[in-house]
């Protein structure tokens, strides 16, 4: 019997990214994202990987934080540009 290869462990050609790794690296949180996959898969738990997971919540907190302040500046730039 053939066993089911685990959907975490899909193969990629060399040339096609993913497209949720793509949008973790731009916000500059990979680092944390990758340390709690392998946190989670090592642990089998979630919830032990609490500390990692604070962290990259942190991170894309500031991000978005920091995303949403530039797009209202460009907002208000274009606004006054008019």
């Amino acid at each position: 019997m053939a066993s089911t290869p685990s959907p975490h462990n899909r193969s990629r050609s060399d040339d096609e990214d993913d497209p949720v790794d793509q949008m973790i690296a731009r916000t500059g949180c990979a680092e944390l994202h990758y340390s709690l996959q392998e946190c989670m898969a090592e642990k089998q738990d979630w919830r032990k990987c609490q500390t990692l997971v604070q962290r990259f919540k942190e991170c894309m907190s500031t991000y978005q934080n920091t995303r949403k302040e530039q797009l209202l500046k460009q907002r208000g730039s274009n606004a006054q540009s008019s």
